[in-house]
């Protein structure tokens, strides 16, 4: 699946030599990633073709000529479509030439030099490890440090992940966003904006029944079983008064594996609860809150009478959704601009027989976004195991199997779109995952 990067600003800056280059700034995930010259990408591309060959999307051509305004964001259009089509094969995105130069890039965006430090990683008891690590090592290098602390099975790191988390000073958290296994979690951290950030261990799936997976690893029960722990008292998992006497008698024995259990059937349990936002649903400018999880997108919508409705999606009526990022500058001239954003998704579902757009308006649409494209994923697989001949590749869990899809299979389930903006912040092109569904796409 391609991920989400986007190019959308660039500034021209004088060289050594009197003239002038363009230098691109490239988001991930709706956050400054790095800042690149077409110059660096060219050889960067070069270098990959000699170990991919030619299943590598096209790169820009040069220009020989001066650029024009129009061909200047032409080439930052065809250089932000490269990078997303970059990262739908998981074997580019693996290899030591991708993540390299994707580190180099970070290191040199931010000033930070590659040196031994330290770093916190919080669990979700609220409680931090300190690891010993470079600067220049990436998420899924820090994952395996944290891992090897605590004693977490190896082979279950892909069930969690790293996460950019803002604490609150009411006691509540926000889950900024999923780190990517080539993000440098140091860099980061000290690049981040939002304030009270720290990185954060979580599980890293929505389907609640893959739990069972990790019954056998004490310290992955013991994760999950905090993380429940924490979900029920930040009231992102909502059980009844029935069910939160039992869970507390059982929280009492110290009663990790009956605790999951039982919170396995608590509305909202496993579901990642987005900030409060608001919606187009059922009417413009409703407040909402979000959460996301065990196949389904769940709203606790207060219209505008104050009057409260809940309204559950279901993903397998969701057709396919689109990501907008918009925004202005706020510094134009400064070494590194910054942006003002202004982010929605939208999705398209299946209510009464008929097709309807829904939009929720959250600086976190990345993040939900992301949410829906690991559900899918995780149903994917579960199909793929149901039957054999349907076998996929599984990138969060460092695998590789491939083999032929059944497209016929898929025809009622999800696409994956990325709206281009009307405006210059923008997330280009459409990435279709379901429907006319494409082995390289997955």
């Amino acid at each position: 699946m391609k991920m989400h990067f986007c190019i959308p600003v660039s500034q021209q800056r004088p060289d050594a030599l009197g003239g002038r280059y363009v230098l691109y700034s490239v988001y991930l995930d709706g956050f400054l990633f790095c800042q690149v010259r077409y110059s660096q990408l060219h050889r960067w591309n070069e270098q990959l073709r000699r170990v991919f060959g030619n299943c590598l999307p096209p790169f820009p051509p040069k220009y020989y000529l001066a650029m024009t305004a129009s061909m200047a964001n032409v080439r930052r259009d065809q250089l932000e479509q490269y990078l997303q089509n970059l990262t739908m094969d998981p074997n580019v995105l693996r290899s030591d030439v991708f993540v390299d130069f994707l580190k180099q890039l970070q290191l040199s965006t931010f000033n930070i030099t590659a040196k031994s430090t330290s770093l916190d990683i919080f669990l979700p008891d609220g409680k931090s490890i300190k690891i010993e690590i470079l600067t220049s090592d990436t998420a899924e290098r820090v994952l395996e440090v944290a891992s090897h602390k605590i004693v977490l099975c190896r082979e279950l790191l892909g069930y969690f992940g790293l996460f950019l988390i803002r604490f609150h000073k009411d006691d509540k958290l926000s889950v900024v966003k999923k780190m990517a296994d080539f993000e440098l979690p140091y860099v980061s951290l000290q690049s981040s904006e939002v304030e009270n950030c720290k990185v954060g261990l979580r599980k890293w799936y929505m389907d609640p029944s893959l739990d069972s997976m990790l019954m056998d690893c004490r310290t992955a029960v013991d994760l999950i079983y905090l993380q429940a722990i924490q979900d029920i008292e930040k009231e992102w998992a909502k059980p009844t008064q029935v069910q939160r006497e039992k869970l507390t008698a059982l929280q009492k024995e110290d009663n990790q594996i009956k605790f999951l259990e039982l919170s396995r059937e608590v509305q909202h349990y496993g579901c990642l609860q987005l900030d409060p936002c608001t919606c187009d649903y059922p009417e413009p400018g409703c407040l909402a809150v979000v959460s996301v999880g065990n196949n389904e997108i769940s709203c606790h919508i207060t219209l505008p009478d104050d009057q409260t409705q809940d309204v559950i999606f279901q993903m397998n009526r969701v057709k396919c959704w689109q990501v907008t990022f918009l925004g202005t500058l706020l510094d134009m001239d400064g070494p590194q601009q910054t942006l003002n954003q202004h982010l929605e998704l939208r999705f398209q579902y299946s209510e009464d027989s008929r097709w309807q757009w829904f939009v929720i308006y959250t600086r976190q649409a990345f993040l939900l976004s992301s949410c829906l494209k690991k559900m899918i994923s995780e149903k994917m697989v579960k199909l793929a195991a149901e039957n054999p001949e349907m076998q996929i590749e599984v990138p969060e869990q460092g695998k590789s199997k491939r083999n032929h899809i059944q497209q016929s299979q898929w025809k009622n389930y999800s696409n994956f779109l990325l709206r281009k903006s009307k405006i210059s912040i923008k997330v280009a092109e459409d990435d279709c995952i379901f429907g006319t569904i494409k082995e390289e796409d997955l």
